[in-house]
């Protein structure tokens, strides 16, 4: 037997006797663990150019992501994700997410998206 071979059999002993719905509930739990951080430094940490990237991605110009971007952060949102917050206006309005990132771009529905982003912080303890 290998060296390789060897540490692995040595590495999978806590888990030999695990039946299949128990490894598959230890893998969730490890997954769990090693993505919270990353939700975190998702909710925590942004930029306008990864809100801009973001906004690329769901097929807005750059100009356009610029200006709902400029939006985001004239409003203090930017921490709630400018993808997001087109998300929630076209989902609230019945809007497509062009339309409603068009609007927001332009400056529309601001108001609508800081009562919904508030009362998410309340719901959610402060955060």
């Amino acid at each position: 037997m290998s060296e390789q071979n060897k540490q692995f059999e040595e590495a999978r002993t806590h888990l030999a006797d695990l039946s299949d719905e128990e490894l598959k509930q230890r893998f969730w739990e490890l997954t769990d663990k090693i993505v919270d951080p990353l939700i975190e430094l998702g909710k925590t940490n942004t930029t306008p150019s990864i809100e801009r990237s973001v906004l690329l991605r769901m097929g807005f110009s750059s100009v356009e992501a610029t200006a709902i971007v400029d939006q985001t952060l004239k409003q203090n949102l930017i921490g709630k994700g400018a993808g997001h917050i087109v998300y929630r206006i076209a989902k609230e309005n019945e809007l497509t997410i062009r339309e409603a990132g068009l609007a927001l771009g332009e400056g529309k529905y601001w108001e609508q998206a800081n009562d919904i982003f508030e009362s998410s912080v309340l719901e959610e303890g402060g955060n």
